[in-house]
């Protein structure tokens, strides 16, 4: 159950996050595309879909996570261990080289882009904490299922793939690094905010990919 908002002031940063995102997250990984992916029931197309729809996303994120760089608020998070944007270049251009390509960029990953492309550093540091816990979580299970069903080459899938010791260990340290942010309360509000509306926009890439899976 969700904390109220009262509650969401005083407990640490990453209690709050995890409380404020759950419904929106729950919607996300409930999505159909993500559940005909992982069950086996698409293929390799779909999953380069969902990677060539993840480029322009993680691009902006990171360069704008570089254009803030400095600000106490996002510096303590930052990892070019994390970074996923030369990773997935190099996974789609592999996945080409074998015949495999998906050149069409959605609506939602290109306004996903564009908001991301508008934050500041609260906004960023929700969107950083959804995409990469996300990929040291959920996507490792991706990377696992995709392998099973599709016989997808690990050398193709480096995105899932961490320079960093073991993902409990990282994020651990990583929840413990949230908590000691200095926000300030306008700031923390922003961020849970902008961590729910990284979940929606999730979601409404899945619906897209979807649709173009399920005509």
């Amino acid at each position: 159950m969700s904390q109220s908002p009262t509650d969401l002031e005083t407990v640490p940063l990453s209690t709050a996050l995890r409380e404020h995102t759950a419904d929106a997250h729950a919607r996300a990984e409930e999505s159909p595309f993500m559940a005909d992916l992982l069950a086996g029931r698409l293929g390799t197309e779909a999953l380069v879909a969902l990677l060539a729809q993840s480029l322009p996303i993680y691009a902006a994120l990171e360069d704008a996570c570089g254009v803030h760089a400095g600000d106490p608020v996002l510096a303590p998070l930052l990892d070019p261990r994390l970074e996923r944007t030369p990773a997935l270049r190099a996974d789609l251009a592999a996945q080409a080289a074998a015949g495999c390509r998906f050149d069409t960029v959605l609506p939602a990953a290109e306004a996903y882009a564009a908001e991301l492309a508008t934050l500041g550093p609260a906004g960023l540091l929700a969107h950083h904490y959804v995409r990469y816990l996300g990929d040291l979580s959920g996507g490792q299970i991706i990377a696992r299922l995709t392998q099973r069903h599709y016989g997808t080459d690990p050398a193709v899938l480096t995105f899932y793939a961490f320079d960093i010791e073991k993902p409990k260990t990282y994020k651990d340290r990583y929840r413990t690094t949230l908590d000691t942010l200095p926000l300030t309360a306008a700031q923390r509000a922003e961020t849970l905010a902008a961590a729910a509306r990284g979940f929606e926009l999730n979601r409404w890439l899945f619906d897209e990919l979807h649709q173009r899976f399920h005509p």
